[in-house]
């Protein structure tokens, strides 16, 4: 049976941890599997894209595979083709799909009628690909997940949905801060307190970044207005105060790290000082992307056995 990587949960705790492991290990060999020798991978791109694309570009080639990048523009897609037919052509050329689109129910439906393997590479409800990497990251520098506290600082958005999910599977208590309207989606909040009944973590929905920092050890933004909101200008105004600083930073954890998936608008929801004191840490956050979708790569293509 075919697995898709639609949303965070769709692997269990226990998956996951399996997954990491092997990210940890793939890290330090990286052409030790070609489980995609002989595979053509398509990458569908709806959204601009500068990491998600060049690791997973990079991660088909290096497990031995073909990936073919596939501009939204330029297929039928773009001209209203529906998104069944688009996957049972798909699946009859290729060996999976990469999609990185708007609406999170185009991949539920590229998952639904297709008969390949589908991974969500960004949605505007979930980014679980990053949360792999950034579990990965954080488990690096703190040689475990279970017990710490990751604080959100921000817009409650994608990245927020999925590291709610994600931090209340894996054992991590979490406190998301974000300015009155911009709080995260009804639906990922039910989804981590479910969690956490079963992990014993806290779940924390704030307006107030200081109380949200308070003992984490991990402080983590991402940007104000995200792709595809471009237009709401008016939007920045709301999120004074909101800023990951020194000042907010000395509230947190002696140890305390700072995490951003990137791009940055340094200035706006962290001071460029907290961010290039932090880049060892971004910036491994961002290489970890390739080595954790090579290891999701190889738990689908093994059928769940790596």
């Amino acid at each position: 049976m075919k697995r898709d990587f639609v949303n965070f949960e769709d692997l269990n705790k226990d998956e996951v941890l399996q997954v990491l492991d092997y990210a940890d290990y793939i890290k330090k060999n990286p052409f030790d599997s070609s489980v995609l020798k002989n595979k053509s991978i398509g990458l569908i791109f709806m959204k601009q894209s500068t990491r998600t694309r060049l690791s997973f570009e990079v991660g088909v080639h290096q497990l031995g595979g073909q990936p073919i990048y596939i501009q939204g523009s330029s297929t039928q897609l773009s001209r209203g083709e529906d998104i069944k037919d688009t996957a049972r052509v798909m699946s009859r050329y290729l060996h999976g799909i990469v999609i990185r689109t708007y609406s999170h129910k185009e991949v539920e439906d590229l998952a639904r009628y297709g008969s390949i393997p589908v991974i969500n590479a960004l949605t505007d409800y979930q980014h679980p690909c990053q949360v792999l990497a950034d579990l990965q990251t954080i488990r690096e520098r703190f040689g475990k997940l279970e017990g710490l506290k990751l604080a959100y600082i921000g817009d409650g958005n994608n990245m927020t949905n999925t590291l709610l999910i994600a931090c209340a599977m894996m054992g991590i208590n979490i406190s998301v801060a974000t300015p009155e309207w911009y709080e995260p989606n009804g639906k990922a909040v039910k989804k981590a307190l479910d969690f956490a009944k079963e992990t014993g973590v806290s779940v924390e929905i704030l307006n107030d970044p200081e109380k949200a920092v308070k003992e984490a050890d991990v402080l983590y933004t991402d940007v104000w207005v995200s792709m595809g909101q471009e237009g709401e200008k008016d939007k920045k105004k709301d999120f004074e105060g909101f800023t990951i600083d020194k000042e907010l930073l000395k509230k947190a954890n002696k140890n305390a790290v700072v995490m951003h998936c990137l791009p940055a608008h340094k200035g706006e929801e962290i001071t460029e000082e907290v961010f290039e004191q932090f880049a060892d840490v971004i910036f491994e956050q961002a290489e970890n992307r390739l080595h954790a979708q090579k290891s999701l790569l190889n738990f689908i293509y093994r059928g769940g056995n790596i």
